[in-house]
């Protein structure tokens, strides 16, 4: 997201975030994680990102917002509710620390068929093409800087964490470029329905 976003005059462009939302009660349990984190390691990006499994993010058009919503019914449309468990916490050297999903394929399965259907709607230019994450995970921290990681790092690896929820929906949420908070701009229930999607329907 740091690339140079070469906007048409008189376009807005945004910032977009798919991902998973746990129900509030642990909503809130992993969010007194974060605000303890953000307190204890001097780290506001802990603060500002509300708990969430993210499944792709792009920068587009605002233009182009409502075929990618039509689109991403679709998928959610055909796709069931699925059980997801999380556990204890994991790392992405030197920047981030996050707790573990133990459950991947499911989340696996659905962003494939989310790349699948939306790849070329997502893809704003060759600087800024959409990413898609396979490593399923729910960012406690992030950005963080060297000693932030390592101090916090030897902390949480030690530290446990249970959750589990039902994955009923998928939320899309936007910013404007260069804003700090999400707005909810749709949430896609699963229905788990036999979808027929013709190619000829697509454009």
């Amino acid at each position: 997201m740091q690339k140079i976003i070469q906007a048409l005059p008189g376009y807005n462009v945004n910032e977009y975030l798919l991902g998973l939302s746990p129900p509030e009660e642990l909503w809130h349990k992993i969010m007194k994680i974060k605000e303890d984190f953000a307190n204890t390691y001097k780290t506001d990006t802990a603060r500002w990102g509300k708990p969430h499994i993210s499944l792709v993010n792009f920068v587009q058009y605002e233009m182009m917002e409502s075929r990618i919503i039509h689109r991403l019914k679709t998928v959610a449309m055909g796709s069931p509710a699925f059980k997801l468990e999380l556990k204890d916490y994991g790392s992405f050297p030197s920047h981030t620390i996050y707790i573990n999903v133990l459950s991947k394929i499911p989340v696996q399965n659905l962003v494939k068929e989310i790349r699948t259907e939306t790849q070329r709607l997502m893809k704003l230019d060759d600087d800024n093409k959409p990413h898609f994450m396979l490593e399923p995970h729910l960012t406690i921290a992030r950005k963080l800087a060297p000693w932030q990681y390592e101090k916090g790092w030897q902390e949480y690896s030690h530290r446990h964490f249970t959750g589990r929820f039902i994955a009923d929906s998928m939320l899309l949420l936007k910013r404007r470029v260069g804003e700090k908070a999400y707005q909810i701009a749709e949430r896609f229930v699963f229905q788990n329905l036999p979808v027929m999607t013709r190619q000829g329907e697509l454009f």
